[in-house]
Order: C-alpha cells, then structure tokens, then sequence
C-alpha cells in the first residue's frame, strides 16, 4: 500500500455555473450540453460518462494531437513533499468548466484554453507541492467569488477561478489546515467538498513491508465548511467505545491505532438523497494483524453517510480482518438497474481483491448474492485469522483470485520453452494456493511460499470504474499479477521493549515467473500464468454478468504473434455516448479506445511516455470534442504532459 486517506468534508454552494473569466463564453451557444468535464469523475455519481458524441466509433481511428502542454516548464523547479516525489504528476486528471480548463502541475495551479493549451493564469506555490490527481471547482455565492480548490499536503488553498489568485476569503489567508495530509480532489456539492487524508507526514514512521506501526493523527472522516473554516463532524474510521463496530477490535485493540484511511482520488455520492460513500481502506499494518484482532470495522468497508451530519445509515465489510491490503482505493460508481421489473439504485464498488459488489445504494444490501464463504486459516504466531470472507456470486471474479495447474501456460500462449518452465517451477515450489483470501504461511524452513492473487497492487486498483446509462455496462480494468511470499519474523522486535516494532513481516518469495525468448531475440521474463495479464471488462450491472472482457496492452517483446497479452498497468477508464471506452492504465505507452459494446480495441496512440491517469474529454469553445490524458512515467520533469487529441 503506497498511500492511505482519511476523508474531510467542506462546505460549498451549488449554484448555477457561471463564466468568470474573460472571454469563456466566446462561442458559449456553440457548446452542447454536457460540454465540460467539471469534476475529477465528471459527475457527483462518479460515472466518467460524457454525452459527446463527437467522436464515436466510426471516425475514432482518426483522432491525431490537437496539442500538448508540458506539466513543469524546464526551467522550473519541483519541490515535492517527501512522499510524493515519484507521483507528482502521474495521476492528474484535469476539469472543464464553462469551458475553461484547470490542473495542478507540481508546484503550480495552471488556467488554460482548451482548445489550444494557451495559459490563462498559474499560480506558483511558494512551497511544496499540489495534489498530483486534480483540483475542484467552486461556483461560488452572493458573497464569495468562484474558487479553484487543491490540497497540498496538509493545506486546503482557494485561488480566485478568475484570475488565480490566492482567495483571502477562504479560511484564514486562503488556507485551511488539515488534521493531516492529503494528496486527492475534493468533491464539491452543495455547500460541502470531501477529501481525503494521508498517513505520511512529520514525524509519522511507516514501512511498506509491514515491520512499523504507523503512527500519526487519527485518520477520521470530517466536515468543514469553506466559509467559516469551521469543522462541522468526523465520522470515526475506528469507532470509538459504545460506537457501533467497536467490538471488532477485540480486546480493546483499537487503541493507540490511527486509523484505516479513505483514499479514494474522489469521492461519489447520491446527491438527490444527500448520501456519502467513504470507501475505507485496509488497517495498519497491512500483512499481520495480530495486534488487532477482529474483524476491524470499518476498515475494507464501504460507508454510507449522512452528508449533513456524518452519521453513519449503512456499511458493507468487504474484507474481514485484512491480511492482504486488499484496499477499497476507488470510490463507487453510482446508477439505477432493472431487475425483475423493479428499478434498483444501486452502486458497484471494486478495489484491490479481485471482486466487484453491486449493492443497494440506499441500504447496502447485496443486489446479487454475496456468500460469507469458509476461507484457510494460516499459521503465524498470534494471528487471527477470519473464518470466512464475503464472496459474490455476481459479478464474477474481474480478476483471477485462484491459481491451479490448469492455470499454468500452454505452449500455444507464450513458448513451449516458457510453459515448461512454468511447469517445472510449479512442480519443483510446490506453491500454496487454496483459493481466495489464500494466507501468507509462515516461513519455517517447511512451509511452501504462499501464491496469492491478485498480488499486492490489485486486481483493479484506484483507477476505479467508468459507467455507461446506455447499455448498462460498468466498465473496469484490472491485471493478474500474484505475488509470493511468506510471513516472516521480524529481527527488530523485542518483546520487552517493541518501539513500535510488529513480531512478523511479509517477506518475499520465488517469482513466480519463467524465461523465455521473445521478439528479435530477446530474453524476456514472462508470468507463469495464462495470458492475458491484464484486462478491461465490461460488466452487465443489470444482470450481473460479464457482457466482455479485452486484453489491455500488449508486450512487444513477446513472440510474433503473441504480443496482445495485456500490460499491467494503473489508472482507469471514462466513458462517451460515442459508444467508446477510453483508457490508457498500461505499460506499453498507448492511448486506447474500445467499442463500448463489443469490446474491441478501435484505436491506439503511442505516447512518450507511460500514462498512470484517467482520461477525460470536453468540448471547446470552437465547437470541437477533446480527448485529454496526462502522461508522465511516475516522476517529475520537464518532460511530463497533458496530451490532448481531437479529430483532424
């Protein structure tokens, strides 16, 4: 797990969307509606669809660069908060509203033309770093001009929407203070915004291979409104004593914990019954809980709450006493489905595990069935280990969450050399698999490496879902990557003095991978599993069926004829009533459109660089349909981009 994030919440007006900088509503009767893309998910429902229809898939194919703009000019600098430094630009997805253009780029907030990339205005931080995923956009009231919204670090900062300058309106000096950092959007409705929180920050100690308590803040859910400045709830990850949940920390283990954090990029929420979803993830430390025993409410739990008071109306545990960071890093993408004649509001919330649940959005309640399945017990020292997990028998699994032989490559999949060699690494490992929620065993000198999939990063991940109301398809990618390993004892700990040190450890195991020839020669490591390793699926939320999955990627370093293996990579997908499905979340450097439909890849643009963004797309002022995406390759410099596309 890189990141964890506790939700706050800001009071903000909904009011008409209005132009406050000049010359943004040249050609305004031009625009169709549903020209903008005002949000980081577009809509409050977090459904990524756009009605542009523009581009479809008849003329897709044609697309070519409108125009490009570089994130950091090279003579900037980038002062990046220590966390952060690998991730300032890779997540960055950009808004429209009322056909202006705004993003974060590293160390400034920039307004653009979205029709040339021309700056309208930036605004330069005089220290740190913004979010590296976007920025929210405020409408404003009688009082208050419209704002451009970011974190950075444990800032929330207003900017003037109309000419970039820092709002002294807005909390104190144009700053709110945050109980800690945070990286995400907010979400703006009415007069709130959510947000999220981060557990780095000074004087916070965290390993990602689990041997150190996390330390820090509490990483609870909170309200502020943006006028005042003033907190108005927190919602508690843990509950507290006489909390309902608090008994899941057995033995009084909440304590001294701060907390499971939401780290959603944005929140979704149903904004004609005024509900929040805090999808909340994993609790420290992410691979052994034996100083947390129970099932650990509420984290790996998807959380309705009242936007008003913060109170909680239901939650849905997706994973009991997590062992695996088997995060809930994606917000829930909200509709309405049709089962046996009576309309549903439902959501679907995915993350890491391999599953997706589609539940009833005002109860939580599964809308398919969900079984509490018998799961293996492992055997570390100390642990507790849950009896069984929630499994749903709808959707199917959108990512492998099992591994057998038959598992195992043929030789028409890759090589006959590489599906021997995979053959021959599972016979001479004797992995250990019993299915999903496989547990890390522990290291012995006789247990075999637990195989466990989907591996550390997913299975889907934060790139979320995108949804199209057309057909009822939700739409998600995801990748087949298994890790191996063991649980191992930590030399750092002593019983009698811990200094916050845990007994046991995820420690590695073999790859489980083989060699292999590729193209032009090439010696290539390939996954002992069958292709393809990573997917984009299209799932029937009506029915809950999967309606078609596609390779996502390809390997150029495979075989001739055998390079549509998938690339795993990270990001997610949006959706247009042109009937396309586009994506990037790769690591082939292409920009991807699928016919929405059937699943087929109409087109693919080389990037310079890899992108790990959701796309989004807009209309401009000339009348014209944009498609924009970051690439960025994961680190900072002159060479990460906004990459705009439109037809010729």
């Amino acid at each position: 797990m890189r990141f964890r994030y506790a939700l706050t919440v800001i009071t903000l007006a909904l009011l008409p969307l209005v132009a406050e900088i000049p010359g943004a509503q040249r050609g305004a009767n031009t625009r169709s509606a549903g020209a903008d893309w005002p949000m980081y998910n577009r809509d409050l429902a977090g459904t990524r669809f756009s009605p542009l229809t523009e581009i479809d898939t008849g003329n897709v194919a044609k697309l070519e660069r409108a125009w490009t703009y570089q994130l950091q000019p090279a003579s900037g600098n980038i002062n990046p908060a220590p966390a952060m430094a690998s991730e300032i630009f890779n997540e960055v997805t950009p808004i429209v509203v009322n056909g202006v253009m705004y993003l974060p780029a590293g160390n400034r907030i920039v307004a653009l033309e979205p029709e040339t990339g021309k700056e309208i205005w930036v605004y330069r931080l005089p220290s740190g770093t913004a979010s590296f995923r976007g920025v929210a956009y405020w409408p404003g009231d009688a009082e208050n001009n419209p704002r451009i919204l970011f974190t950075s670090g444990q800032k929330l900062v207003g900017l003037n929407a109309r000419d970039g300058a820092l709002d002294k309106k807005f909390g104190t000096n144009g700053e709110i203070t945050l109980p800690a950092g945070y990286a995400g959007v907010p979400l703006v409705y009415r007069n709130m915004a959510f947000l999220g929180a981060m557990i780095f920050g000074p004087g916070e100690r965290h390993v990602d291979a689990g041997t150190v308590i996390a330390t820090g803040p509490p990483m609870n859910p909170s309200a502020w409104d943006i006028r005042t400045g003033a907190r108005l709830w927190e919602f508690h990850s843990i509950p507290l004593p006489g909390e309902f949940g608090n008994d899941t920390w057995i033995d009084g283990s909440w304590k001294d914990k701060i907390g499971p954090n939401v780290w959603a990029f944005a929140l979704t929420m149903d904004e004609e019954r005024g509900i929040v979803y805090l999808p909340i993830g994993g609790p420290n430390n992410n691979y052994y809980g034996g100083d947390r025993p129970g099932a650990n409410l509420f984290a790996n739990a998807l959380v309705a709450v009242n936007a008003e008071t913060g109170k909680r109306i239901w939650h849905f545990q997706t994973v009991h006493h997590d062992l695996w960071d088997y995060d809930l890093p994606p917000s829930p993408v909200l509709f309405d489905i049709v089962k046996n004649g009576r309309t549903i509001p439902a959501l679907a919330q995915s993350g890491k595990l391999g599953f997706m649940f589609i539940l009833d959005r005002t109860t939580g309640e599964p809308v398919y069935d969900v079984v509490e399945a018998p799961v293996a017990k492992g055997d570390v020292p100390g642990e507790w280990y849950s009896p069984t997990q929630p499994i749903p028998v709808k959707p199917p699994p959108i990512a492998r969450v099992s591994i057998s032989k038959e598992d195992l490559p043929r030789p028409g999949d890759t090589t006959p050399e590489h599906a021997a060699a995979c053959a021959k690494l599972w016979e001479d490992t004797k992995f250990f698999n019993s299915g999903p929620y496989t547990p890390w065993l522990l290291r012995n000198g006789v247990n075999p490496p637990s195989l466990i999939t989907p591996g550390l990063t997913g299975g889907s991940n934060w790139g979320g879902s995108a949804y199209d109301p057309r057909n009822g398809f939700v739409f998600i990618n995801s990748k087949d990557t298994p890790v191996t390993g063991y649980m191992d004892r930590n030399n750092r700990y002593n019983a009698q003095d811990p200094q916050g040190q845990l007994p046991y450890s995820r420690a590695g195991g073999p790859a489980f991978s083989a060699r292999m020839a590729g193209a032009a020669g090439q010696n290539i490591n390939a996954p002992c599993i069958r292709p393809p390793w990573a997917t984009l699926t299209a799932v029937n939320a009506n029915t809950g069926d999967i309606a078609w999955q596609a390779p996502l990627g390809a390997d150029d370093r495979m075989p001739e004829g055998k390079q549509n293996v998938g690339s795993a990579g990270s990001g997610g997908p949006i959706a247009t009533a042109g009937g396309l499905v586009f994506i990037t979340a790769t690591n082939d450097r292409k920009f991807r459109a699928f016919d929405s439909k059937t699943g087929k890849e109409l087109w693919a643009a080389p990037l310079d660089l890899n992108s790990t963004a959701v796309p989004m797309t807009y209309e401009g002022k000339d009348g014209r349909q944009y498609v924009a995406v970051v690439a960025a390759n994961g680190t900072a410099g002159p060479d990460q981009r906004l990459v705009v596309y439109a037809l010729p």
